[in-house]
């Protein structure tokens, strides 16, 4: 009889995007495979080099592996609603339980890894290759004793190093450390892994059951802090807890994704390095986690975005790096095959120099939406939207770039004059509802101004939808914005129209959306790209604004079942070959899950329908 996993790839084969869990400490993220196989970590930040790029190439550009041999059954979960990994192996012999986790609230970047054998016996398999500057750098290893008279493993090259601490180390062969041994019912063996400037002296050793308990804890009491009891629960507060984990613990910037060159077209071009923060996607984010009671954290990101958008406003970057930092060159790592060989594999990200005049509206909303909430605005945080939005006021008739970061010429786009509109009218509403000060008559002319103009140029009556860019003939799954910053009222025919040639046009498999026809756009890139999460869950939120609550529920069990094992969901999705692409995990896609449930569930209290299950 054939093995569940007789067909499934191995922990030296490459693994799909799916395959995937996160680990996380609030400053980085690791992400390990079903086999146990930790293949992408940058260490000490989000956007530093990394340290494992195994995700990027091959076992010799560096992985930690720690897999139960000949496994007929591999189960994993989250310990309760935290990145506290529990996955469990079967084997003919006996059953082990492998808990991974990076520790929070310790200060330090470490992983710490725990495998157990729980019944009859097993074979481990533990290999540890460490390549720094993504896997382009082989470092000097040796055996070191800590403070505790114990041996450990130290990797140095350069400014960084990595130390090996646990039960039992592996020993080197062949430019890497490898071990294979036996675990009777009882027996367990721990791990840690910890990351230091090369030269600082040796960290304490940490006690693994401890940092795995403590770090369950602190997520736990976290997610708890959600005011969130609607349909939808599981998926709800795993979206929420992965936009934690995106989130700096320190600055509070918010990363796009943990990952980069994960493809977006299998094989192609576009693929792009995420690990930095979009002022736009922070804002998104902002909002699903003001709206479920997340104020520190709107706070949080507010300060960030002072200290980020400091100078002269029009300097304004649609990007910036964790710390706030301006600089992002892109450059092509060509030692690297790429995921499924797809190249060039990049880092940094050339975007960083777009003119997007859409970015001011999405932050702008969000910081409407934290007055809304209660927060209190400072002198300078208002201060500061007034220049930004005096400045929008001089450009928003140019064409740019868009939301989607085209690489082709500007066009003038309509999602982007709306949200130039977007950022006018909560500028508007900061006077009028909040008492702040500003020029609010000329806001007013401005903001009826765009919206006229938006109107005149952005609406094909012949085609009875609006466009992508002015005197186009095609959509754009951004146009579903529309319903979310009320451009229009939920009822103007237009937007259910726009709404039905976007599905019309650009659905490719029921309920799933790609984000433009690449045939008709010019982003300046070769190939196509596969259904766009974000657009999707966007679909449903705008059917629950026009009330088909139907439609909405429909597409949210679809979409939140295309979520991995332990609920992640990656940027964008292939139904013909049923599988996950681009980077991982995604913020966008997680947010707008999050947003879309909101919407949801509003209609269906507005539509006087029971919620559905909590659970659900």
């Amino acid at each position: 009889m054939s093995s569940p996993l007789d067909h499934a790839p191995g922990p030296d084969d490459a693994a799909p995007v799916a395959e995937y869990a996160a680990l996380g400490d609030g400053r980085s993220v690791a992400l390990v495979s079903r086999f146990g196989s930790l293949d992408w970590l940058c260490l000490p930040s989000f956007d530093s080099a990394a340290c494992f790029a195994r995700l990027l190439g091959t076992s010799d550009h560096g992985r930690w592996l720690l897999t139960v041999a000949d496994a007929t059954e591999i189960t994993r979960r989250y310990l309760e609603d935290s990145f506290v990994l529990e996955t469990t192996y079967t084997t003919p012999t006996g059953t082990a339980v492998v808990v991974d986790a990076m520790p929070m609230a310790d200060g330090r970047a470490d992983v710490v890894r725990r495998v157990e054998c729980t019944r009859g016996y097993v074979e481990v398999r533990h290999e540890w290759v460490v390549r720094f500057g993504y896997g382009s750098i082989e470092p000097w290893v040796h055996r070191v004793t800590d403070d505790d008279g114990l041996p450990a493993i130290r990797a140095v090259a350069g400014p960084d190093a990595l130390l090996l601490r646990g039960d039992r180390l592996p020993t080197h062969t062949d430019h890497r450390h490898r071990d294979a041994f036996r675990l009777d019912a009882g027996d367990a063996v721990d791990l840690s892994l910890t990351w230091t400037h090369s030269w600082e002296p040796l960290p304490p050793r940490l006690t693994v059951p401890d940092r795995l308990d403590r770090t369950r804890v602190v997520w736990g009491l976290w997610a708890r802090s959600a005011s969130y009891r609607g349909s939808y629960r599981d998926a709800v507060v795993r979206s929420l807890l992965v936009l934690r984990l995106l989130t700096d613990i320190e600055t509070g910037g918010i990363v796009a994704a943990a990952t980069t060159s994960l493809p977006e077209d299998f094989g192609g071009e576009r693929n792009w390095d995420y690990r930095y923060c979009w002022l736009r996607d922070a804002a998104m984010t902002l909002e699903a986690l003001l709206e479920h009671g997340y104020r520190d954290e709107a706070t949080q990101w507010r300060d960030w975005l002072l200290r980020a958008v400091a100078g002269d406003p029009a300097d304004l970057q649609i990007m910036y790096r964790v710390d706030g930092g301006r600089d992002l060159p892109e450059r092509e790592l060509d030692h690297l095959p790429g995921y499924a060989g797809s190249r060039p594999v990049r880092v940094g990200n050339a975007a960083v120099g777009q003119v997007q005049n859409d970015v001011l509206g999405e932050v702008m909303c969000a910081l409407e939406l934290a007055r809304e909430c209660g927060l209190t605005e400072s002198d300078d945080s208002w201060s500061l939207q007034r220049h930004l939005v005096e400045e929008l006021l001089t450009h928003w008739r140019q064409p740019d770039r868009g939301i989607w970061e085209v690489r082709g010429e500007p066009q003038h786009f309509v999602h982007s004059k709306v949200m130039a509109w977007a950022a006018v009218d909560r500028a508007v509403r900061g006077v009028e509802r909040h008492g702040l000060e500003g020029p609010v008559e000329r806001w007013r002319a401005a903001r009826d101004e765009i919206h006229a103009d938006v109107l005149a140029h952005g609406w094909d009556p012949d085609r009875g939808t609006f466009v992508q860019a002015y005197g186009a003939q095609h959509t754009d799954a951004a146009l579903l914005q529309l319903l979310q910053v009320g451009f229009l009222p939920p009822d103007d025919p237009r937007l259910r129209a726009t709404v039905e040639a976007v599905r019309a046009e650009l659905e490719i498999a029921p309920g799933l959306l790609r984000r433009y026809p690449t045939s008709r756009t010019d982003d300046g890139l070769h190939g196509g790209e596969h259904a766009f999460l974000a657009c999707s869950f966007w679909l449903a939120d705008a059917l629950a604004r026009l009330d088909d609550v139907d439609g909405s529920t429909a597409l949210l069990d679809r979409l939140t079942a295309l979520a991995n094992d332990v609920g992640l969901l990656a940027e964008q999705y292939d139904p013909a070959g049923d599988r996950m692409a681009g980077n991982v995990p995604q913020a966008l896609s997680h947010l707008a899950l999050v947003r879309a449930v909101h919407s949801h569930d509003f209609a269906l209290e507005r539509t006087g329908r029971p919620r559905a299950d909590a659970g659900r």
